[in-house]
């Protein structure tokens, strides 16, 4: 595992918030990624913010060889631990990076990111605009963000402003005819609150082929 060290706040956030939690994620791959990858044929994968590393395994188990990249140690010792599980260990490298002060090396036929929203700092323009550079030739590029808030969270636990679908696409400002857009729509989910309230939550999805 390349270990790049990765300044505050962002790491000293992330980590803690892995370190006190037994488990953070639910293990399983995010729903988005399944229905977008699912028909790709399998390359080489880059997958950003893996967290424990569900996405990476996932793809690693159809046939991708993976590069899992995230800021908290923690999550990629599990992440790790998960994918040796899983049986795909020699299929995923795991990297350490602050997305924004570092981005790891290379171009990969599939370039994942999956809600790269952050409470803490983080230059998100500038992250994606890196993400859609690591595409390769023909590759894909795919990303999800959320849209907004759950239907049930009356108090927001801290001010964010929220992506649109035009708006990410612009922020990417990608070469005039060198990228086509194969997905571009807003999916609804449920979502529970803590506290058993029942609603939903919507997310933004783009996958863009590269030429």
């Amino acid at each position: 595992m390349t270990d790049i060290p990765a300044p505050a706040p962002a790491a000293e956030f992330w980590e803690a918030r892995y370190r006190d939690s037994h488990r953070v994620w639910s293990g399983r791959p995010n729903e988005l990624l399944v229905e977008e990858a699912d028909g790709l044929a399998p390359g080489t994968a880059l997958d950003l913010g893996c967290g424990e590393g569900a996405d990476a395994v996932w793809l690693a188990s159809r046939g991708w060889r993976v590069t899992g990249v995230d800021v908290s140690a923690t999550a990629l010792e599990r992440a790790a631990g998960h994918a040796a599980e899983a049986g795909v260990g020699d299929r995923v490298a795991w990297e350490r990076h602050e997305l924004g002060p570092s981005f790891p090396a290379g171009s990969f036929d599939l370039v994942s990111a999956h809600y790269l929203q952050s409470p803490v700092e983080l230059d998100l323009p500038t992250v994606l605009r890196a993400a859609a550079r690591a595409v390769a030739p023909g590759g894909t590029l795919l990303l999800v963000l959320h849209a907004g808030w759950p239907s049930w969270q009356t108090e927001p636990p801290f001010d964010a402003v929220f992506p649109t679908l035009d708006g990410v696409l612009g922020e990417l400002a990608l070469p005039e005819g060198e990228w086509s857009v194969e997905t571009r729509r807003t999916a609804r989910r449920p979502s529970v609150s803590p506290d058993g309230v029942e609603g939903f939550r919507e997310d933004h999805v783009w996958r863009l082929r590269r030429a």
